[in-house]
């Protein structure tokens, strides 16, 4: 039976999960299952397990000892309590009720119904060379989990925010309307400024169906695929709600995903306008080090409702009404362009392929390719045709790198052409809540970035990151409207700029060299002191909001949350 439910995602946890990924590999149930996240927590307390029983005690270094453990902590309700009780077990117990165990403010555990209760708290203070005061982060919450029958699972995260961004973070929020990686939102203290306050809620039900299969119902956020950005789904955009149906048999993992998404944020006070996504991947281990993949997406959604048009000689023409989700889309096993053409509709739908390949328990080479729309006499033309829309990735892991323990390194580059995830209208654009759902940049570019990643100390990391972008932006100086290059997913289609010609880095053609030094100390289990310095570099051919340099510093208390990252 798959475990019931997942590690939240948090990209520091998830490099230390990948990192032992790659070193002892997937068990026999092909736990962890790293092309889709986020991971079952069962599969990831196995795999901590087994760095410690398979590796034994000399061949450890104190970090990869730490992190193990501290892995075990964080999922031990997975775990034989009868042999590691006593590795969660507090020494001094808050009033002999509150944390009995290291990891949670308040636990329950019986023979079938386990409860998780922890505070969230992320206070962050900083200052930006481009704005005037201090930027902060002041979020306040709870997290919830637990599980019923050993196959319920459910969980919660609710935060209020009030936020203080830097000028880039501004720059970004001003074009799009929107707080990334939030939904609703509103003004701080003062209408206009840079400063927001907005509320956090993710939280579902999983439910696991029988030994190979998953479901969960939830409001989150998911990803796919091995690299740090993925161009098929990505955790950047707000969280949805969906429903998610994970099936594990044999060699194969199937994910099918029905999500209802925000098609656009009014200004009004009224019921948004929505729109649906499906996308099923399904990956195949081909050898025990090498998987691969093949997915498919559609967005569909309908538009405000048109009245029908009556003409003199009683002739009626049925007005356009507002459409709801497909039904024939929950059809699992079944191509999504033949739902299309059966239902005379053109939804956006978008294919491709990733695969993974571990090479000695020290390397892995992946890579990502996604097909928006395209015609091969028009590619073998090569005549920059604007509807050859395709996206692709290519990166590596390498870890322990030059035989240093706790050294790790990642590289990857990704190129997007213009217009990839564009649509005609905001209903079938491949983005939510007007955030992207692939990459936070959007399209019309290529990025070559880096992550290097040290653990000197057990309880100390430090984690260098630079990617550089070429991108083509569409702030052109003296016009207006502003034209349409193919960079923003949120701009409709049918305002490109030309038919042919289209390169990659049209339009106001951007550089952007954007580095990242962060010291996280772990002072207890999910408590951590952060130290981080952002400095950015941007220059555009047309004046572009950005250029020039910028820096960030801050630090940051945070207890059961993840850093609140801006990369793009």
């Amino acid at each position: 039976m798959q475990g019931v439910n997942y590690v939240p995602l948090d990209q520091d946890t998830y490099r230390l999960i990948d990192r032992y990924a790659i070193k002892y590999g997937a068990d026999t149930l092909h736990d962890p299952y790293t092309a889709v996240r986020p991971y079952h927590r069962k599969g990831v307390a196995r795999l901590a397990q087994r760095v410690l029983l398979d590796s034994g005690a000399a061949s450890l270094s104190a970090a990869d000892r730490f992190n193990a453990e501290y892995l075990m902590r964080d999922n031990w309700n997975y775990l034989p309590q009868a042999q590691y009780a006593d590795l969660n077990r507090s020494k001094r117990p808050l009033f002999n009720t509150f944390y009995q165990n290291q990891s949670d403010f308040y636990n329950v555990k019986t023979e079938d119904f386990t409860l998780r209760l922890n505070p969230v708290l992320l206070l962050q203070v900083g200052k930006d060379n481009q704005s005037d005061g201090l930027r902060y982060v002041n979020t306040r919450g709870i997290q919830l989990e637990g599980t019923i029958d050993q196959r319920l699972g459910f969980y919660t995260f609710l935060a209020d925010n009030q936020q203080a961004v830097p000028q880039y973070v501004q720059t970004r929020i001003q074009r799009d309307q929107i707080v990334p990686h939030e939904g609703y939102w509103k003004y701080f203290k003062t209408e206009g400024g840079s400063q927001y306050d907005f509320f956090t809620a993710r939280g579902g039900i999983t439910y696991a169906a029988g030994k190979h299969v998953n479901l969960q119902l939830a409001h989150d956020r998911n990803f796919i695929g091995n690299g740090y950005r993925s161009l098929i789904l990505s955790d950047y955009s707000a969280p949805y709600f969906f429903l998610k149906v994970n099936t594990r048999v044999w060699k194969f993992n199937y994910q099918n995903l029905f999500a209802e998404l925000t098609a656009q944020r009014e200004i009004a006070d009224q019921v948004y306008p929505k729109k649906y996504m499906a996308l099923h991947h399904l990956s195949f281990d081909v050898t025990p080090d090498f998987n691969i993949g093949v997915f498919e997406s559609t967005i569909l959604g309908g538009r405000n409702p048109e009245p029908d048009t009556v003409y003199a000689n009683g002739k009626v023409i049925p007005g356009r009404r507002a459409r709801g989700f497909e039904l024939q889309y929950l059809n699992p096993v079944i191509f999504y362009r033949a739902v299309e053409q059966n239902v005379g509709s053109a939804d956006n739908a978008i294919l491709g392929l990733d695969f993974k390949w571990n090479i000695k328990r020290r390397g892995q080479i992946y890579g990502q390719l996604v097909l928006d729309e395209f015609k091969i006499s028009e590619i073998r033309a090569g005549n920059g045709w604007w509807a050859n829309k395709q996206a692709f990735q290519l990166g590596g892991k390498y870890i322990d790198v030059a035989g240093i323990q706790n050294l790790d390194l990642q590289v990857e580059f990704n190129y997007i052409r213009p217009y990839t995830y564009q649509h005609e209208d905001s209903y079938t654009n491949y983005q939510h809540y007007q955030q992207p759902l692939a990459h936070p940049m959007g399209a019309n570019l290529y990025e070559l970035l880096g992550v290097l990643s040290y653990q000197p100390l057990p309880r100390l990391n430090l984690v260098g990151k630079a990617f550089y972008t070429k991108q083509g932006l569409d702030n052109v100086a003296g016009v207006d409207p502003q034209p349409n290059y193919g960079g923003n997913v949120l701009k409709p289609y049918t305002t490109r700029v030309t038919e042919y010609g289209n390169s990659v880095g049209q339009g106001n053609t951007t550089n952007l060299l954007h580095a990242d030094l962060t010291a996280s100390y772990m002072l207890k289990h999910n408590l951590w002191l952060d130290a981080k310095q952002i400095v950015r570099y941007q220059t555009g051919n047309e004046g572009a909001a950005g250029n020039g340099t910028e820096a960030f510093t801050s630090v940051s208390l945070r207890w059961n949350m993840p850093q609140r990252l801006h990369e793009f």
